[in-house]
């Protein structure tokens, strides 16, 4: 299936140039259908769905999950989001005063807040180790990275690649170094399954936090949370509810703890295996390796366009399917929303320390002609207004 095929397989509207999969994805059709079907399915027997086919029909979609991240079903749970998977962990890690953990100063917002919020209410230290940018070598960045190492060092808590930057950082060395030293580690993968071969075996991480909903293509609040089973006793569930001491138990107490819980729609979790079968059928590791290519094609244009230099070598060591362009605007959010306004392009502008990015994300459905309606737009806004300099 060509590019333009795999367009007429999603839902964006045709007068969007969607440049943003990073942020929400898109769910391709036949996902979306799926949905539909568990979701009605919930609607017609809801006690039966929720009570006793619920339990079933979650086990079979982690199973498809495991097999497709390369892990042990019963060692993975489903969690709306990565943040709500972070959420868990820095609630429940028994931080004592003094403890650090160590992570970038490039890691996601919402991560970030979170476990400065923990952190704070035990006493601990957040320690956002700077990242040189543009970064180099694997070598430099881990070097640069561990140099924010201490004794008080209790989690390395990173990012496999970031959102506002794009990058694509060297989790799986970080994680070897972790443990040769003793660390527990915790990889924030929210843009990588779909986006890149995920095999927790090989990364070895003890926690690692990932979304279907981005790169996987499936209905948003479908994320995942993965434990090492050894320490899955360590984190208690957000929400306490129903599999505490359960009337019914598993063999699982880390799955009933977090699986448990109620009233909630979980149809969008249900469609991980039909998203797995999409990109088998549509050969994406193809699509994948051809929307990298288009990636390493614009980057540097992108960049002399607007007068910057890439955060990284344009190889894929450093990238994968998205790019952020450093720009200079005085209204970062007025440009987002022109863009989106006058030009129909859907594009995040973000912020990370005091910089200012533009985010092209690129899947299946986008072709070259997406990045030159970018350009054409970018060169007109340069022409005719003070928001791109």
């Amino acid at each position: 299936m060509n590019r333009a095929e795999l367009k007429s397989q999603f839902l964006i509207r045709s007068d969007i140039t969607f440049l943003n999969f990073g942020s929400f994805g898109a769910c391709a059709k036949p996902i979306f259908e799926d949905y539909q079907k568990w979701q009605l399915e919930l609607e017609t027997e809801p006690a039966q769905f929720i009570q006793v086919n619920g339990p079933q029909y979650l086990k079979q979609s982690r199973e498809a999950l495991a097999k497709y991240i390369n892990c042990n079903a019963n060692d993975v749970v489903y969690v709306t989001n990565p943040s709500y998977g972070t959420n868990i962990v820095a609630k429940s890690l028994k931080l004592n005063p003094g403890d650090e953990i160590l992570t970038t100063n490039l890691e996601y917002g919402a991560a970030d807040k979170a476990w400065d919020y923990y952190c704070k209410k035990a006493g601990a230290k957040y320690v956002r180790q700077n990242i040189t940018l543009p970064v180099t070598t694997k070598e430099k960045f881990i070097e640069e990275f561990f140099a924010g190492l201490s004794p008080k060092t209790k989690l390395i808590f990173i990012s496999e690649i970031t959102s506002t930057t794009a990058l694509r950082f060297p989790a799986k060395e970080i994680c070897e170094i972790a443990k040769q030293k003793g660390l527990m580690t915790f990889v924030d993968g929210a843009h990588s399954a779909g986006h890149i071969a995920v095999d927790l075996t090989q990364i070895k991480a003890d926690i690692y936090t990932g979304a279907c909903h981005k790169w996987m293509m499936t209905p948003k609040g479908s994320s995942f949370l993965y434990v090492k089973n050894e320490l899955q006793n360590l984190f208690d569930p957000l929400l306490v509810s129903w599999g505490y001491n359960a009337m019914f138990p598993s063999d699982s107490q880390f799955l009933d703890y977090h699986q448990m819980q109620g009233t909630r729609d979980f149809s969008a979790f249900l469609t991980i295996p039909k998203a797995i079968e999409f990109m088998k059928q549509n050969n994406w590791p193809e699509v994948a390796k051809e929307s990298r290519e288009l990636v390493k094609k614009n980057a540097l244009r992108f960049c002399e366009l607007v007068g910057s230099q890439p955060l990284c070598p344009i190889t894929d060591e450093w990238l994968g399917q998205m790019f952020s362009i450093p720009i200079t605007t005085p209204a970062p959010e007025k440009l987002q929303r022109h863009l989106f306004e006058k030009y129909k392009i859907e594009i995040p502008i973000m912020k990370s320390n005091e910089k200012i990015y533009m985010r092209i994300s690129i899947n299946g459905y986008n072709s070259q002609k997406d990045l030159d309606i970018l350009r054409a737009a970018l060169i007109d806004i340069q022409l005719n207004s003070d928001l791109l300099l």
